[in-house]
């Protein structure tokens, strides 16, 4: 290995330096105090835990993305957490035990075995809320505010989000009556976009003609507001619950449209991201020059069943480094620069100042820099017996 290999990081992962570092820190303390204004509790999950707890109910995907190893102590295989919400999901269900909603969030480092498709990078600042116990849009509305408004704290403008309802899907299946093997085949085809692929697959799997004309209708049903009138027309005689599904996505749009009337709402019925474990309304917000969603999230019900107690789960994940690059600036040129001297009198003014919440940079014996490279725009003089701080000239 050369020298300068020695400096090479795992693709994929990357190191915060100053400013971002600075900035990344100011905008964690600003989202979790918006969202203790909310009521949010802050938790901190374990970076490791056991792979029969931490992947419960999340589906392959997160299999995939796990980085697993052997526990010395006991010999049973463990996972790094590659997602926080399964965590919090067992911390409601099994270590908290509260009655009622139960509002959460958090902000910590994942690791994931290879970059996400939706949120790029493997090694995530995970910043996100979990609200527990309530099975209502209302809950599922509050959530949508909360990432909406996660985005404006982080600078985000010309937000795009869009909605999606996974139980449109699962109630077509279940009405149709379809097998393992039929599923999948329509489920690979709705992912493709592929009309052509979509036709064949439904020949193949769905006896009901008025059944296939809604499945057939599903890989269209993406866009602005006429998606949702489109959408009664096309599942005028579907199960009961695709009208349910269709009433919650109007009552969540009408609720963002009022308090973020700036937001442009863009539907796509045939959305089937995290299918494994996401169970009712789902979203993604984008702005432009991201390809990727900065914000995403929905219901996931039931997913604390296995730990004994099944609850109402929603909520949305964002990754604070892509947050904090919405907003690139300098940290403020606000601090004071002391000389390199050890007298008590300077050790005495730099504590007091210190104390006082200023921040103080104290020169180092021949150091070649000055107190412009260091962000100083006071310096700290002896004039008239006794410290002060003065501007710099």
């Amino acid at each position: 290995m050369t020298i300068a290999d020695r400096w090479l990081l795992p693709d994929g992962m990357d190191e915060v330096l100053p400013p971002q570092a600075a900035r990344m820190e100011e905008l964690r303390r600003a989202l979790l105090d918006h969202y203790h204004r909310w009521g949010y509790d802050q938790v901190m999950p374990p970076p490791v835990e056991f792979l029969d707890s931490l992947l419960t109910g999340t589906g392959t995907d997160l299999d995939l993305q796990t980085f697993k190893l052997t526990d010395q102590l006991t010999g049973r295989m463990m996972g790094v957490s590659a997602d926080v919400t399964p965590q919090v999901a067992r911390m409601d269900a099994h270590s908290l035990k509260r009655q009622g909603p139960v509002r959460l969030c958090y902000c910590t480092t994942v690791l994931r075995a290879k970059a996400d498709q939706y949120q790029g990078g493997r090694s995530p600042v995970q910043v996100g809320v979990e609200l527990f116990g309530h099975a209502g849009q209302e809950a599922d509305l509050e959530i949508l505010h909360l990432a909406l408004s996660s985005l404006m704290v982080a600078g985000a403008q010309e937000i795009h989000l869009a909605l999606g309802q996974i139980g449109i899907y699962r109630s077509l299946v279940q009405a149709a009556d379809l097998d393992a093997e039929q599923e999948r085949a329509i489920f690979d085809a709705l992912e493709l976009k592929s009309p052509a692929e979509m036709a064949a697959r439904v020949a193949e799997g769905v006896r009901d003609p008025a059944l296939a004309e809604m499945f057939l209708a599903l890989i269209e049903l993406h866009g602005g507001p006429d998606v949702l009138v489109k959408a009664r027309e096309a599942f005028a005689e579907a199960p009961p619950a695709v009208g349910a599904a269709l009433d919650q996505l109007e009552a969540l749009s009408a609720g963002v449209r009022a308090a973020y009337p700036e937001v442009e709402l863009y539907y796509d019925l045939a959305e089937l991201r995290g299918y494994q474990y996401h169970t009712g309304m789902m979203f993604a917000a984008y702005v432009p020059g991201y390809g990727q969603a900065l914000a995403k999230g929905g219901r996931y019900d039931d997913t604390g069943r296995a730990f004994g107690r099944a609850r109402p789960a929603t909520g949305f994940s964002m990754d604070l480094k892509q947050l904090a690059s919405l907003s690139v600036q300098e940290p403020p040129c606000d601090g004071i620069w002391a000389p390199s001297d050890a007298t008590p009198e300077l050790v005495e003014a730099v504590a007091s100042l210190r104390h006082a919440g200023e921040r103080v940079v104290q020169a180092l014996p021949g150091q070649r820099t000055g107190p412009e490279q260091h962000r100083c725009n006071r310096r700290l003089v002896h004039q008239g017996g006794q410290w002060r701080v003065v501007a710099l000239e």
